[in-house]
């Protein structure tokens, strides 16, 4: 399976939820749920040092893939892990192939 493929599987069941909880709770509460208590804060501060892990990767590697990388950081800023998923939806199957 490719890294694009499971990009997609993630992408339209996680982008549902995401648009659910916004409709629910709105883009700012989705936040400030995780204020109320220290199990909130680590599970705020954990999405924070994986994303910018991942952006410490996707930025250099799209840049070697002749792609810009910006598009892809600002919407990762501002909706978290979709960036990411995208990103690797536009990678080359032949060179993203996950180890089976």
């Amino acid at each position: 399976m490719s890294l694009r493929s499971l990009a997609l599987i993630l992408l339209v069941p996680f982008s549902l939820l995401t648009v659910y909880a916004v409709m629910e709770v709105g883009y700012i509460g989705v936040f400030d749920y995780q204020r109320h208590s220290p199990a909130g804060w680590q599970v705020f501060f954990d999405l924070v040092l994986s994303l910018l892990l991942i952006l410490i990767w996707m930025i250099p590697n799209a840049r070697e893939n002749g792609r810009n990388p910006w598009p892809f950081v600002m919407v990762t800023l501002f909706l978290g892990v979709i960036g990411p998923l995208l990103y690797l939806l536009g990678t080359k199957d032949k060179d993203q192939q996950l180890s089976s």
